[in-house]
Formats: structure tokens, C-alpha cells, sequence
């Protein structure tokens, strides 16, 4: 097996750097008068995490492509980091906003795009009620709330190396088996030893021992994660999951925000879950913010039952704009005519390319590296095996070599996730959008290896 020089890796990152500033002026140009106004000079934090000094600014975008302000096209893998999941702007969601718009964009009273989109999302997802939400991060803080007022419990139990959104529950570290706030955490509102429980992924007596303390409400989890890397369950794992947590009489909350690329109906459908609550976020409304929970009879039941009507408005659960009508015309819209079953046939099918494309380059060059893939989402990792869980994937990470490939690939149009080396197959991705990567990838090895 071969190893980089890091002097070499070094030189190439800095060769890298002066080319981005050479060809994007334009976006140096508007990012320097955006420091003026913006703080950190972005709209929103995350914003600053790309590779090169400065971010690109974007002029438009259309299917799988955008073009930035300094005339440059790109081949969009990272899709708004599942966010434009469809593509960007998809005719169909396109038109169905637009007319929304102009009939209306929020009431606080429902439309009949509502029924149809939560009678879809029970055939999907296999769950029967649903309530919907302007992101995951609501799903999930929403659904923690109902879980802690139907069980009593004060307890959640996320896996170390998760993402939830903004959560303030999930938003944790795990350092020598105690739980502490995530590295980066901004302002954290309590211990989270007071309202969360950590564990691996992959660690059965762990997770079996933290569920016997009996105040866990609900355990909250990816069915693989993704936040961290693509880290799939081993074996068995999620039966036993389900079993404890019916045992213990702990709800089993699935959020699918991710993994919705598994298939129409996520991980969930393809491999037979049965969760008591399901969320979701970004992917299902097109780019509108939306999100959704879904809940099985006897949690709906337990909720219907000790929730008064009246105190509907002041509970800490719902939103004036959630549900709003502008949102559920997009999901509508998304699920009816853009992510459909035909559409993440071909998209897996992208998916599988990319892998093998990867794996033949890394294979050819004697690389020990891997790749994963879960449905249209593929993920490269600079190590020999994959992690079985969040620590294990946190230690072998490598910064700088994550930084160059991204750099390196943004310089010659393509866009990968910021935060990994993960990519994402949305229904105008072509196979040259897939075989243009695999040709940089393999360029950048034999120019690390020169």
C-alpha cells in the first residue's frame, strides 16, 4: 500500500489556493464587501466551510449544474448538502411554488395538498399520521418534546457523531464515556448530562445499559450515519435496537433526513423498520424549507389523548409557518412528480457508477482507502477500513487531505460536500457529470503519488 508525502501534499494544497484566488475575483470581490454587513461575510455560518479562502458566490443554478458570478460552471455533487436532493429547481416543484405563490403562501389554515402529501408519506414511510415542520431540526426538537410528555421520561439517547439538526439535545460530544457538549457547541443551554445519553453506533451492550437506567423518552437516530461518515449498521443491529427499546418502553425515532436517498420510502421501507416515529427534513420540499414527523397509531393515540386542543398553540410544538401552504405545494410536487421510485432507480444506478469509478481509481493505485455507498450517496474515506462507528471515524480523519481533494475538485467544477468527501445523485446527474469526477480523482492520485 502507497502513502502520501505530506511535504508534496503541502506544495499541491498551496498551488491549489493560488489558482482559486486567480480565477474567482468577482467572488473575492463580493466577498470582501460582504464582510462589511455579514458576519464572518456569509449569510449563515456554515456558509464559510468550504475549501479556498474565501466562498464562491452563485449566480444560478439549474438541475445538477450552477454557474458562479465569475462566469464558472459546475458540476453540483454536493446539492445543497441534500437539501436539492431534486436538483435544482425541478420544473415541476418550479411551477407548482410559482402558482402557489401567487395563491397564497401561508394562512395558518391547511390545504388539500396536506392530505395528499400525508397520505403519501404513510405509503412511503409506513407510518399513518403526520404533521409537518419547516426543518429536521423542528421535527426533531418537536418530536423530542411529544416523546418526554407521553412517557415521562427526561432522557433522549442519540449516537456519538450524530447530526439532528440544531437540536439542543443532539448537539453533544462523547469524551472517555461522558457526555459533553460537541466540539464547537455555541452557547449550550444546559449540561447535556442533564437531557441526553451517548453511545456508539454498533455497541449493543452499551446502548443496552444506557436504555436499562429507564428514563430514556426516546432514542434518536439516522438508520445510518452520515453526519460523521457513512457508518452502516452491523449485523442484527437494528432488530436489536427495536427490541430493546420496546422493552424498555423507550420510543424509537428514525430520522430519515439523510438516508432518504436509500430509496422512495428511505432506509426505513427498504429494510423493513418499524419505528414508532419517523422525521425528515430538506430533501422533500424541492429547496422550500420543509420537514415532517410521522407517528404510529399508539403513539398518535397516546399524543391525541393527553394533549389539549386548547393549549395547541403554546405547547412548544408547531410553528405560525409551519404546514403553511407554499411548503406543502413543494412536497406535493416533489414526491408526485421529481423524487419518484423511477427517479432513485436511475439515481441509484448513478450512485453504483460513482462507487465503482472510485473504487477501480483507488484499486488501480494500490491506495488503502475505501468507499461506501448508500443508495444514490457515496462517500470516499482516506483510510483501509470502514469505521464502525462516530470515534472511530473522528480518529482517522485527515483535514488537510479532505481539503485538497475538495479544493482541487471545486477548481476543476466540481462541488463536493464540504464536509466530507460525499456525493449525492439527484435526477439530472449524468453519467458524464459522475465519469468527470472519476476522471479528477484519478489525476489528483497520480499527482499525489508523482
Amino acid at each position: 500500500m502507497k502513502t502520501i508525502d505530506r511535504a508534496h501534499l503541502t506544495s499541491l494544497m498551496e498551488r491549489e489556493q493560488r489558482l482559486f484566488r486567480e480565477e474567482h475575483p468577482r467572488s473575492l470581490e463580493i466577498f470582501e464587501r460582504a464582510r462589511s454587513s455579514l458576519l464572518g461575510g456569509v449569510p449563515m455560518n456554515w456558509m464559510s466551510r468550504w475549501a479556498g479562502e474565501f466562498p464562491i458566490f452563485v449566480a444560478e443554478a439549474s438541475g445538477a449544474r450552477f454557474s458562479d458570478v465569475d462566469g464558472r460552471e459546475y458540476v453540483d455533487l454536493c446539492l445543497g448538502d441534500t437539501g436539492a436532493m431534486t436538483g435544482h429547481s425541478p420544473p415541476a416543484a418550479a411551477a407548482a411554488i410559482g402558482a402557489q405563490a401567487a395563491r397564497g403562501i401561508t394562512l395558518m389554515l391547511p390545504t388539500e395538498d396536506s392530505v395528499w402529501v400525508g397520505e403519501e408519506m404513510a405509503r412511503r414511510f409506513g407510518l399513518p399520521y403526520w404533521q409537518f415542520t419547516l426543518s429536521a431540526t423542528d421535527a426533531n426538537r418537536f418530536v423530542i418534546r411529544l416523546a418526554r410528555h407521553i412517557t415521562g421520561r427526561s432522557k433522549v439517547l442519540v449516537y456519538n457523531g450524530c447530526y439532528h439538526g440544531s437540536a439542543d439535545e443532539t448537539v453533544i460530544g462523547f469524551e472517555d464515556g461522558a457526555v459533553i457538549p460537541r466540539r464547537g457547541s455555541v452557547g449550550p443551554p444546559v449540561d447535556p448530562r442533564l437531557t441526553t445519553r451517548v453511545v456508539e453506533f454498533n455497541d449493543l451492550p452499551a446502548l443496552e445499559a444506557a436504555l436499562a437506567e429507564g428514563d430514556v423518552a426516546c432514542v434518536l437516530a439516522e438508520p445510518v450515519m452520515t453526519n460523521i461518515g457513512i457508518i452502516f449498521p452491523g449485523p442484527g443491529y437494528h432488530d436489536a435496537l427495536r427490541r430493546m427499546t420496546r422493552d424498555t418502553g423507550t420510543l424509537l425515532v428514525i430520522d430519515e433526513t439523510h438516508t432518504f436517498c436509500t430509496g422512495p420510502g428511505g432506509y426505513t421501507a427498504e429494510y423493513g423498520l418499524e419505528p414508532d416515529v419517523i422525521t425528515i427534513g430538506k430533501p422533500i420540499g424541492s429547496g422550500v424549507p420543509s420537514g415532517a414527523y410521522g407517528v404510529s397509531e399508539e403513539v398518535a393515540e397516546r399524543i391525541s389523548s393527553s394533549v389539549s386542543r386548547r393549549d395547541a398553540d403554546v405547547g412548544g410544538v408547531g410553528g405560525t409557518l409551519a404546514g403553511n401552504a407554499l411548503s406543502l405545494a413543494a412536497i406535493k410536487a416533489t414526491l408526485s412528480e421529481v423524487l419518484t421510485d423511477e427517479a432513485f432507480v436511475r439515481m441509484i444506478a448513478l450512485g453504483e457508477r460513482f462507487e465503482e469509478g472510485v473504487r477501480n481509481v483507488i484499486t488501480d493505485h494500490g491506495m488503502p482507502w475505501h468507499v461506501h455507498r448508500l443508495g444514490c450517496r457515496v462517500e470516499y474515506r482516506f483510510q483501509a477500513d470502514p469505521p464502525r462507528n462516530g470515534g472511530e471515524a473522528e480518529v482517522s480523519e485527515d483535514p488537510l487531505l479532505d481539503e485538497y481533494m475538495h479544493l482541487l475538485c471545486l477548481n476543476r467544477g466540481i462541488l463536493l460536500t464540504p464536509f466530507h468527501n460525499m456525493a449525492l445523485m439527484s435526477p439530472s446527474t449524468t453519467a458524464a457529470d459522475v465519469d468527470r469526477h472519476t476522471e479528477v480523482f484519478a489525476d489528483a492520485i497520480a499527482e499525489l503519488l508523482d
